[in-house]
């Protein structure tokens, strides 16, 4: 008897309500950026009223950005979010440049994007892993250099135990995403409780200086929210999982509604609290916010920041890393990627092509990337397409006017996100002229003159023969639709 893996997979099914969906908002959301990005929003900012402000705003972007998504994910009942509103708005407008905006989307979340963001957390989870224990090892009088390489050693180690998760199973994922999930949340109460107590104590000194010292200008402005929607990043994520949510039309909406909120009042609460604790300057000297508020509040449980920090971040990647990979697999499913990219293991069922791809991906971001950099190269992509996605609202609203839309935004919300989404890709161009955002351009550029021979006249070296045989022998990874004894 045979059966096809495309059987013994099943599809996809929904098996997750409404609080599964906020779950899995907060999960992604919560990851480094809140104990990495305080520091340079306040660095941009210039000020704590300002920076609080910034935060607050940040939250209030996300929301409105999510209720956009929230439509567009009830009349597009698919997976992929940005990725499939492209396809559903333009891929079916012209033989050419249709399917051009989908691909590209592909082309740079799969090739830098999530690698990037993989790259930036995973450094996070070395940092915080390591600095804890760095009297205990001696590591207190060892150069910045090595303890730099030491850092991005233990990335790598991170990164081989999250790649080894996914390759698994996807039952070994969402455990071990549910253990994670429950400790960055802890760690985010005990900053916030640890700021309550001081201010309770009458430690108000550092909230006291208000607007001292803020930037107004636009550049500073755009790098500000740029550190601080960075963290806010994920409220999209539940739309990547549609077709596994029940009642789409009912719980993505709701579940949105619900999620965003919470995490706007978790990441103001913990920057008032870093706020209290540490001075300015003292934020933005910091390689460590989270440790060090940790060690002039909790004393000897000061480990409990970093571990927690450690936790989420790792986490988080491990998140990042499963949704990629399922975007690979979509998209070569589409012919819009190598077509291996859309094999899974014979027994595990999982997409492995497309998780080591990625593994080695994120590891050549780890090799050269600077952390700070990275950030602010991920957000310019990230709102680059949020901004893709909010057009493929407006334009549906135009070409699909009589659709039943079960949740729908007031209009002005999506021209507000597209505005944001306009001023976050131009200003820091203009304000600060660095060659990451010219290599940005001219990546996504690139992406033309690789759809055009591939994808669009669908050229295929007689060599991709024995690298796909090659990869099925590998990782022994066979198409869905390959029999197995």
């Amino acid at each position: 008897m045979t059966t096809t893996v495309e059987q013994k997979t099943g599809g996809l099914k929904r098996e997750m309500g409404l609080m599964s969906a906020i779950n899995v908002i907060i999960s992604v959301m919560i990851g480094s950026g809140i104990f990495v990005s305080p520091t340079a929003a306040l660095r941009y900012s210039g000020s704590v009223g300002f920076c609080l402000i910034i935060w607050s705003v940040c939250g209030v972007i996300s929301l409105l950005g999510a209720l956009c998504f929230a439509e567009l994910g009830t009349i597009v009942p698919r997976s992929g979010a940005e990725y499939a509103y492209l396809i559903e708005s333009f891929g079916k407008t012209h033989r050419f440049w249709g399917p051009l905006p989908s691909f590209i989307c592909a082309w740079v979340y799969v090739m830098v994007l999530r690698p990037a963001e993989i790259a930036v957390i995973i450094l996070t989870f070395a940092e915080y892993s390591i600095l804890p224990f760095s009297h205990v090892l001696g590591l207190d009088h060892l150069p910045s250099e090595d303890l730099h390489r030491l850092i991005k050693l233990v990335g790598i180690l991170g990164l081989g135990i999250i790649t080894y998760i996914n390759l698994s199973s996807v039952k070994l994922y969402v455990t071990i995403n549910n253990i994670f999930g429950f400790c960055k949340v802890f760690a985010c109460l005990v900053v916030i409780f640890g700021g309550i107590y001081q201010l309770a104590i009458g430690n108000t000194e550092n909230l006291s200086r208000g607007f001292t010292g803020s930037h107004f200008n636009a550049g500073n402005i755009a790098l500000a929210f740029y550190n601080g929607l960075w963290a806010y990043d994920g409220w999209s994520s539940v739309t990547t999982i549609t077709e596994e949510i029940k009642k789409p039309e009912i719980n993505i909406p709701r579940s949105i509604i619900i999620a965003v909120p919470i995490i706007t009042g978790l990441y103001v609460f913990m920057n008032m609290a870093y706020m209290t604790v540490l001075s300015p300057e003292e934020m933005i000297k910091s390689e460590a916010v989270g440790l060090d508020f940790g060690e002039r509040v909790l004393g000897s449980f000061a480990f409990l920041i970093p571990l927690g920090v450690a936790c989420a971040t790792f986490g988080c990647a491990l998140s990042i890393q499963f949704g990629v990979t399922r975007l690979c697999y979509v998209a070569s499913q589409e012919g819009q990627m190598l077509e291996s990219l859309s094999y899974i293991h014979v027994r595990r069922l999982t997409p492995a092509p497309a998780v080591a791809m990625q593994a080695i991906l994120a590891l050549m971001f780890i090799l050269v990337g600077n952390i700070e950099e990275l950030i602010e190269l991920a957000s310019f992509f990230i709102w680059f397409f949020y901004g893709s996605a909010f057009i493929a609202l407006l334009t549906l609203r135009k070409t699909q006017p009589n659709v039943h839309r079960p949740y729908k935004v007031p209009l002005f919300v999506p021209i507000i996100t597209l505005g944001v989404s306009i001023f976050l890709s131009i200003v820091p161009i203009v304000a600060d002229p660095s060659p990451k955002y010219f290599f940005a351009v001219a990546f996504i550029l690139s992406g033309i003159a690789v759809y055009t021979p591939f994808v669009y006249y669908k050229i295929r070296p007689t060599w991709m023969n024995k690298v796909t045989y090659l990869i099925q022998m590998l990782f022994e990874a066979v198409p869905t639709s390959e029999k197995l004894d």
